[in-house]
């Protein structure tokens, strides 16, 4: 079995920062895609952000370039979201999941293996 745990949630005002971690345990080995997904309250999920295997590719959606930074540690078999510039509408539950195939089919929402439990972001006026 195979475990996605998030940290780093909280409130933020905007134009703050906050760090998202995503550690996975368990029955996992090997190099992965991973990424994170957000669902805003009576929203759908939607992608965020979402790194390849080796850490080499990126991608984020729109409404979070230039301001949101995926990274990872293999090592650690951590992903990591770095979010500057925070505004009321990234408030939202963020998830983390480890993708079935690419980190560019992530973005353009294939299949997912594994799912965190999500954690919450508030970003206040």
């Amino acid at each position: 079995q195979v475990q996605l745990v998030e940290s780093g949630g909280g409130l933020v005002q905007a134009g703050g920062s906050l760090r998202l971690s995503c550690a996975a345990s368990g029955r996992i080995s090997g190099n992965y895609p991973m990424g994170w997904f957000r669902q805003a309250p009576g929203k759908e999920r939607e992608f965020a952000a979402a790194i390849s295997r080796s850490g080499g590719a990126t991608y984020y959606a729109d409404s979070v370039k230039g301001r949101f930074t995926i990274s990872r540690d293999n090592a650690k078999k951590t992903v990591y979201l770095q979010m500057n510039s925070l505004k009321p509408e990234d408030t939202a539950v963020y998830y983390c999941a480890v993708g079935h195939t690419t980190a560019q089919a992530m973005a353009g929402y294939g299949a997912m293996d594994y799912w965190g439990k999500g954690t919450l972001v508030t970003v206040s006026s």
